[in-house]
């Protein structure tokens, strides 16, 4: 059985495999956009930009969802924001203490792909 930290690494390998230089690039930052703003702002902020930001932002609510729902599916972003509304304090930080987990992988496994 593969450890928590093996699963996070192989996800993000494997979501990071279609990436491009500029998805790399945005992953890279989006651990530090996530400690200034907050993980509902950025998630809002990357669906109104769309395309490379929501699609980095479609993975990452992919794998919290399989985390804490244990449903491989991307719920969607007005579903994902109204889960994270209604969260308890102690469930959203938790939800974004796995997000920075799962970036540390992503950030560098896009970047490791595009080298």
């Amino acid at each position: 059985m593969a450890s928590l930290e093996q699963r996070r690494a192989q996800d993000a390998w494997d979501k990071s495999a279609n990436y491009t230089k500029e998805h790399a690039k945005f992953a890279k930052g989006l651990p530090a956009l996530i400690m200034n703003s907050g993980l509902m702002q950025v998630l809002a902020f990357c669906h109104e930009k769309g395309d490379t930001y929501e699609k980095v932002a479609s993975d990452l609510r992919r794998w919290l969802n399989l985390r804490f729902n244990r449903v491989d599916r991307d719920p969607g972003f007005e579903t994902f924001m109204q889960t994270l509304m209604q969260a308890s304090p102690q469930t959203y930080q938790a939800i974004t203490a796995e997000a920075f987990a799962w970036l540390k992988w992503l950030r560098q496994m896009a970047v490791a792909r595009q080298a």
